[in-house]
């Protein structure tokens, strides 16, 4: 049983900021305003770090007057979970049945 985790995601999710955005996303849906406000980060900057995160399918955007709120999608960070259980599931599985390759 083989099991792959999304690396794509993984490096996008692995940047301190772009982790932190989607930790305070996790807790509720806020704008590019309350972002800078919480991470301290430049708008541009954080910008950039929101487009990186939408082209992964992270967050959504939800526009609202002159605003974008952002929300994080939930069943993404769900999913990779999932891949990291299956992965340990498979390590344990691995462990206990005591398997290893034969070197040459």
């Amino acid at each position: 049983m083989m099991t792959s985790v999304d690396t794509d995601l993984i490096r996008v999710l692995a940047d301190p900021l772009r982790l932190q955005i989607v930790t305070l996303l996790a807790r509720e849906t806020l704008c590019t305003s309350h972002l800078v406000e919480e991470t301290g980060a430049k708008q541009t900057n954080l910008s950039n770090h929101m487009k990186v995160l939408r082209e992964a399918g992270v967050v959504e955007t939800e526009p609202c007057g002159r605003y974008v709120y952002y929300r994080l999608r939930p069943e993404v960070i769900e999913a990779l979970a999932g891949q990291f259980a299956d992965l340990a599931r498979t390590a344990r599985a691995t462990a206990e049945a005591n398997l290893k390759r034969s070197c040459p």
